[in-house]
């Protein structure tokens, strides 16, 4: 009698503990996404800048020449034509990182929507070098902020390119 009382005891609690651990996935589930915090945020772009100053590559955007010259120390290795911002969209000026890179990325804002964009490198919010496929403008600013490249050379710069490369873009 006991065993049974004990095997109905425990058929229960197995059912309740189903029952909870069921309950509490659902409810977890309704919750927004966790986002990163701010600590971690700034503990992963000291990171990126401490493999930055680890490295001497580097990637320098002149607007004004509409020209990317990538840096290895104080030697050039590549020098490209681009295209930047237009007067309306520019190209923010100062130091940012390489944050991401993907092989084709679909890019979109408010008057376009480009799928399978190549070698896009990301270095600050929204922005990014990358190569252009739909235009043959280079050395003229045509973009909505984003460094446009000829699709071979951006895939040069590409492989050349680490996350953490520093890319300084001025006037």
């Amino acid at each position: 009698m006991q065993s049974r009382i004990q095997s109905n005891w425990l058929r229960c609690s197995r059912n309740f503990c189903t029952g909870t651990v069921l309950s509490i996935v659902t409810l977890f589930s309704w919750l927004p996404p966790v986002t990163v915090d701010s600590n971690f945020a700034k503990a992963n772009a000291a990171s990126i800048k401490n493999q930055q100053k680890s490295s001497p590559r580097w990637i320098e955007i002149d607007l004004s020449e509409q020209r990317l010259i990538a840096w290895e120390g104080k030697k050039r290795i590549y020098s490209y034509r681009i295209s930047t911002g237009k007067r309306t969209t520019p190209t923010p000026k100062g130091k940012f990182w390489i944050n991401s890179k993907y092989r084709t990325h679909r890019m979109r804002g408010e008057d376009y929507d480009i799928p399978d964009v190549p070698y896009a490198m990301y270095f600050y919010g929204g922005y990014a070098i990358h190569g252009a496929y739909w235009h043959k403008k280079f050395g003229t600013p045509v973009s909505h902020g984003c460094v446009n490249l000829r699709v071979q050379q951006a895939r040069q710069l590409y492989n050349w390119v680490k996350i953490g490369t520093l890319v300084v873009v001025h006037k």
